[in-house]
């Protein structure tokens, strides 16, 4: 073969992408697969379910490595920091039936796919892979697996017209239909009994499961059936959550799996089919009416209006446009650019309105199919979550593997004292594994899940829903939230506030909204009637709301005065639309409008105003939007059909600026503010221009007055592969109007003094921050630090943005409308959306009031929930620990609590305990600190370990001090009470006949070996020890309310010690027989008591004055000279030492080699500027 037999046993699979793999192949061996049968026989399954658990070990095992070539079974592994291992098995489609007949296959459309090189000769075979319900195909000739169901990305526009545009022949779409599968999002309700098995093969079930049943060995039914029954109702609980969401997205993708559909047929004309027949590079005609699209695909004729709230959450009709038949090398997407998306149709939504060119009929090329399409991807964001690591996670089960080898140690204590006493084997393995069950508690994932489930509760009722409960707790971690701008801090729509018309290259007085007198008709009033990509839409004009309100302005009726010919749709990426429109009886005119800048650079610039640039800045520094509107005529004898967007948007005449007012909404400034008092950091992340998203930020109050904002503005030089970069302050480009009597050295050293301080904010734009990440990597961090508003940013730079932010350790939020949002909604540690729409599906919280008021609430609740599941792990470790250490004592006297005793710690105390602690709701003030996020904090540590050694010492205070007592006996259980017992006639036979040792036939019978005065004493210390841990631990202020206002567990504390002090005074010979307690003299019960009162001062008093002592911490820090070890905490002390940023005024030049930002975008280094960045 000649390759690397280690680099065809491995590849990558999605290299770049979200959900990039790696590949390992593996052959199944016989003789290892009999090995491990045998196995699975001797172990009575526990091999199987060992395999099941790690899929890995299982392919190691049953397998032996070879090339991907070769392998009947491929290991997959994720990139990400997790590493979780699947396994696949490789599938044979045969396609023989199809081609044997076809001696000239394949055929034009084929010559170059991946259908023509992933078929075997002469098997007529095609060997593939299903992951994540994705199929990928073994391209014969590049000796890698890849995607199918998508058209591939090498075709140019023209061969997209050309190989497509007359569709496929039958047997082409036959063999495609094969390979690729049926052209369906099919979510199958996942049956009940599947999800039982799933549930019940949790390792912490399996774990319970072996409790129970050695629970059942040493008769401790009570409790092992009540746990049982616990565990079904979770389960139970879990499976009908699971089933419920499994229904919710079946619905959500079914409407549009079967749906009636016409394609052109190569030779044969049109043809009606089911859509789940559709395969890539299929022509689909679109016919008038309403359809709904049930594949991702490529307009190639004519034109459509679209709504695609499905996918961006905003209900404003798109219009998209078709392919230019371009003629050159460049794949069309790369053409395209960014505006590749206005020909796109998407799956799931659905076209309003066609609109049919000189070809008659409006065509479109299927490009993805199934889960490979739009509607696809955002479904298995669903069904494969990407899994976040979060430091309470992690903490936990390192704490669980503390617990299990202090369990370890436990074991090998109760072998050596029972064996070394003579027990039986059977007895003493059955009471070392006892140790285990309480060491280890079961209850525990099941307490730690109660609080987020309460929380979630609480957030739903507050109008905030969740689909991702672990991300809670994160919420509670939250440093600095990003926020959209349009629709999320100020209103959705936008008032017309004035037009400032310009003539001969001279700005006229300005008209201002609403107007008494109407605009004169004229070029401007003409742009603002025809600009526009609005659709009268079931009897209403609907479209882009700043459309709607441009077009009302001019009081105008959609008549027939004036036909829109042909339109080329606003892109974000040219931050411009045009039209081209004709009066009836007039000449052809071409109409363009937005973002100033960019209509002014296309006009000529003798139509341009000389103060065109301190008229935008006067508007847009009072926060103002502002568009640019420009017009020319066109040639007669050119036919609007045949230009390119670069021909009709040049040479254009100024005709003025439309001024927009945003408001702010009334909650944005009191909520930005007490975020701000809790120093969690707000970013303005927006599509709209920079000056207005400063000023937007300096009203809200994201940058306070007395702050210095400086513009990083970074280009690429004209001709060359580098880039500059610059630092302005805002201040300097202040047009007349705003221009102070100081003196450039005043305000220099005004500006100076502002910085040292460190009371800066940066502001770039989209373009700025890409030539950031390509060339100036190494300023990208620092840039980030102080960076507040990023504007005009593509949706893909926002997402870029918050990973970027994540890199610096930050815990970031992203709240917005979820419209051009998704991305980083979805890559956020806790996104946000403001839209209810099918959108917000990937964002793990979605509010029902479109405001940010949510987002201080969403925080308080997380650090509530956090606070909660470290108070639970606590208070179960403690417990634990408590019953652990009080067994371990007894078994010292080959004794142990009988099974009433245990019952009533772990059925009455800790379970009732674990579920109403978690009731404490979110304290309402937000303070300006966070809770710790992992357990192995000191603080968390000292308190466990304090807590431990206090339960400890009392224990083994009352163990040893009982033994001291003069009444005590170690054989005669009743010798403590029998000279004041009422009851000494039962006993009188014994005592006449001083049979200490020997007990009569009726207490043979109520006394199962467990009654001592040592198990009393530990039992009664042990059990009020852990309602005083509960109530030590439920921590109040200054995350959760106090704890007197969780009304439920305080009556319950209060009910338990009740009982418990009940126990401990009453003597009632049927009650004290049952729970195998025996009798003490009063003043042992009342020193018991002091015992605990003591144990509850010291414990609260250490909790309170050291524990919680956050003074006390921060002083140790100081002390010890401890630094956060937080990437972003680190930059800032690194920054602080260096006088010399930022430079104010200067500009750096890079020669460096531009770095894809589609790449990986770590690690590069700046050889021009590396003097003390290597430090950081």
């Amino acid at each position: 073969m000649g390759e690397n037999p280690a680099k065809s046993h491995y590849a990558q699979l999605n290299q770049g992408e979200e959900n990039e793999m790696e590949i390992f192949g593996y052959k199944t061996q016989g003789c290892r697969k009999a090995l491990c049968i045998a196995g699975y026989i001797l172990s009575c399954g526990a091999l199987l379910l060992l395999f099941y658990w790690k899929p890995e070990w299982d392919v190691w095992a049953n397998c032996i490595r070879c090339s991907l070539e070769e392998a009947d079974i491929v290991l997959l592994r994720t990139t990400d920091e997790f590493r979780t291992y699947s396994r696949k098995t490789v599938t044979w489609i045969s396609v023989s039936a199809l081609i044997e007949s076809r001696s000239d296959y394949p055929a034009t459309a084929e010559e170059d796919s991946i259908f023509s090189k992933a078929i075997m000769k002469p098997s007529l075979q095609v060997k593939s892979i299903q992951v994540q319900k994705i199929r990928y195909v073994w391209n014969i000739y590049a000796k890698e697996f890849q995607k199918v169901g998508a058209l591939e990305d090498h075709h140019t526009c023209s061969a997209i017209h050309a190989k497509f545009g007359s569709g496929l022949t039958c047997n082409e779409q036959n063999v495609r239909s094969v390979i690729c599968g049926p052209n369906t999002i099919d979510v199958p309700v996942i049956p009940v009994w599947k999800l039982l098995i799933k549930e019940v093969l949790n390792p912490f079930y399996v774990f319970q499961l072996f409790s129970v049943c050695l629970w059942f060995a040493e008769d401790y039914m009570e409790y092992a059936t009540a746990i049982i029954i616990m565990s079904l109702l979770s389960i139970f609980l879990t499976v009908y959550d699971l089933r419920q969401q499994s229904i919710k997205l079946h619905r959500l993708v079914e409407s549009h799996n079967n749906i009636m559909v016409t394609v052109c047929r190569n030779k044969e004309g049109f043809q009606e089919l089911e859509s789940h027949h559709l395969v890539p590079g299929d022509t689909l005609v679109l016919k008038e009416g309403k359809t709904l699209l049930p594949c991702d695909a490529i307009l190639i004729s004519g034109q459509c209006v679209v709504n695609e709230s499905m996918l961006t959450g905003e209900s404003i009709p798109v219009t998209k446009t078709h392919l230019p038949q371009a003629d050159n090398f460049k794949p069309w997407r790369m053409h395209c650019a960014e505006d590749y998306k206005k020909h796109v149709l998407f799956c799931g939504t659905e076209v309003i309105q066609t609109k049919a060119d000189d070809r008659g009929i409006v065509k479109a090329v299927v490009l993805r199919t199934g889960f490979n399409t739009a509607k696809g991807d955002l479904v298995r964001s669903i069904l494969y979550p990407k899994p976040m690591n979060f430091k309470l996670y992690r903490d936990a089960l390192r704490f669980l593997m503390c617990l299990i080898a202090f369990a370890a140690i436990g074991m090998i204590y109760a072998v050596c004292v029972f064996a070394l006493n003579g027990e039986e084997a059977g007895e003493v393995v059955k009471k070392a594994l006892d140790v285990i069950t309480i060491a280890v508690p079961p209850a525990l994932p099941a307490a730690l899940t109660t609080g987020i489930i309460y929380t979630q509760r609480r957030l739903k009722k507050k109008g905030i829903f969740c689909i991702s409960p672990q991300r809670i707790n994160m919420c509670g971690q939250l440093n600095l939230i990003c926020f959209d701008k349009t629709g999320t801090l100020t209103e959705d729509g936008l008032d017309l506030w004035g037009l400032l018309p310009s003539e001969r290259n001279c700005f006229q007085d300005i008209h201002n909204f609403p107007v008494d007198r109407s605009l004169p008709w004229g070029p401007a009033f003409r742009a603002m009637a025809v600009c526009h990509s609005l659709i009268v839409w079931q009897g209403k004009i609907q479209g882009d709301p700043l459309d709607v309100k441009m077009f009302e302005a001019t009081n105008w009726a959609p008549v027939e005065g004036i036909t829109i010919l042909h339109q080329f749709p606003f892109s974000s990426a040219l931050q411009r639309m045009s039209v081209i429109a004709q009066e009836i009886g007039g000449e052809q005119q071409i109409f363009t409008k937005g973002a100033p800048e960019m209509v002014a650079m296309l006009c000529r610039a003798e139509t341009v105003p000389s103060n065109f640039e301190n008229k935008l800045l006067l508007y847009t520094a009072q926060g103002f939007r502002v568009i640019g509107l420009a017009c020319k005529s066109l040639q007669a004898g050119k036919q609007s059909t045949d230009l390119t967007r670069e021909e009709v948007e040049s040479d254009l005449t100024f005709l003025g600026l439309l001024i927009m007012e945003n408001r702010l909404k009334r909650e944005t400034k009191p909520v930005l503010e007490e975020l701000s008092a809790a120093r969690i950091r707000s970013v303005m992340v927006t599509g709209d221009n920079i000056q207005t998203a400063v000023t937007v930020a300096k009203n809200a109050g994201m940058i306070s007055p007395t702050n210095r904002v400086i513009l990083v503005e970074a280009n690429q030089i004209p001709g060359s592969l580098s880039a500059s970069i610059t630092w302005k302050p805002l201040e300097e480009n202040k047009t007349e109007d705003y221009r102070s009597l100081e003196d450039d050295s005043q305000t220099e050293r005004r500006i100076r003094l502002a910085l040292e301080s460190g009371q800066y904010h940066f502001a770039m734009s989209g373009k700025s921050y890409q030539m950031v990440t390509q060339h100036f990597r190494h300023l990208l961090p620092k840039l980030l630090l102080n960076g507040t508003v990023f504007a005009r940013m593509s949706p893909g730079q926002k997402s870029s943005l918050v990973e970027e932010f994540q890199k610096l350790d930050y815990f970031v939020g992203m709240c917005g409308d979820g419209a051009n949002d998704c991305g980083a909604l979805k890559v956020a540690h806790a996104g946000i959306s403001l839209s209810e729409q099918e959108a917000s599906v990937a964002s793990p919280f979605t509010s029902r009031t479109p405001s940010i008021a949510c987002v201080p609430e969403l925080i308080r609740e997380g650090r509530a929930a956090l606070v909660t599941s470290f108070c639970m792990f606590k208070y179960m470790a403690l417990y634990s620990t408590i019953q652990y250490l009080g067994v371990l004592l007894l078994y010292w006297q080959l004794n142990s609590f009988g099974n009433y005793q245990f019952l009533f710690q772990d059925l009455a105390i800790t379970t009732v305990i674990g579920v109403t602690m978690s009731f404490t709701g979110a304290y309402p003030k937000l303070v300006p600190y966070r809770p710790p996020s992992q357990l192995v904090s000191p603080p968390l540590l000292l308190s466990v370990v304090l807590n431990i050694l206090f339960s400890l010492s009392m224990q083994i205070f009352g163990f040893v001090a009982v033994q001291q007592q003069p009444w005590y006996s170690r054989t005669d259980i009743h010798s403590a009470c029998l000279s004041m017992n009422n009851h000494m006639e039962n006993y009188s036979s014994i005592s006449s006949l001083g049979l200490h040792g020997i007990r009569g036939e009726a207490l043979e019978q109520t006394d199962n070996g467990y009654k001592s005065y040592e198990n009393t004493t530990v039992w009664l210390l042990s059990t009020i020890n852990c309602l005083i841990v509960a109530l030590v631990f439920s921590k109040g202020k200054p995350f959760r309310q106090p704890i007197y206002t969780n009304y439920v567990f305080i009556l319950v504390l209060i009910g338990q010690l009740g009982i418990c002090l009940f126990l401990v005074f009453a003597d009632i010979d049927d009650l004290y027989s049952k729970m195998d307690l025996v009798c003490t003299p009063t003043m042992w019960r009342i020193s018991m008591v002091i015992m605990l009162a003591v144990t509850l001062a010291v414990s609260f008093l250490v909790e309170e004055a050291v524990i919680e002592n956050r003074p006390l911490w921060l002083l140790l820090k100081k002390t010890f000279q401890y630094h956060s070890k937080s990437h972003y905490k680190r930059l800032q002390r690194v920054l602080e030492q260096d006088s010399a940023w930022p430079p104010l005024n200067e500009t750096f030049f890079s020669d460096s080699v531009a770095i894809s930002v589609e790449g990986n975008m770590g690690g590069h280094s700046n050889p021009t500027f590396d003097s003390n960045e290597d430090a950081l």
